[in-house]
């Protein structure tokens, strides 16, 4: 599966509710934990630095678990969903705007997560 970004580098951080919710309320006013926070380095003023760099992502490990408990799906199932959210999300993807392009990103993130499932988890 292509996205397009064959040389592409990020950055991971995985951190527990307390960090992640700290980042969460200073960076997007939302004062609560959240699964996963991506931060692009593909728009604004220093996008041209590095071509090759998506940006950074933090996962709270404490939410993971809660949400791969909820979900059925075990703990490393649900890292790599969220690892691929936040990729896409990184690309561009969104799911807070429009229906159809909440849609979109929940088909590819599905699409992507089935081909690792398949090649990794199993």
């Amino acid at each position: 599966m292509e996205l397009g970004f064959p040389d592409a580098e990020l950055s991971l951080l995985l951190v527990d509710d307390r960090q992640i919710r700290e980042l969460n309320r200073r960076f997007l006013g939302r004062d609560r934990p959240t699964n996963v926070l991506a931060f692009s380095m593909r728009e604004g003023e220093f996008a041209s630095l590095h071509p090759n760099l998506l940006g950074d992502l933090v996962i709270s490990l404490e939410t993971a678990k809660r949400q791969s408990i909820l979900s059925g799906l075990n703990e490393m199932e649900m890292l790599s969903l969220l690892l691929i959210h936040g990729i896409l999300h990184l690309l561009g993807y969104e799911h807070e705007g429009s229906k159809k392009e909440a849609r979109e990103m929940t088909l590819k993130q599905k699409e992507i997560f089935q081909v690792i499932k398949v090649a990794i988890l199993k």
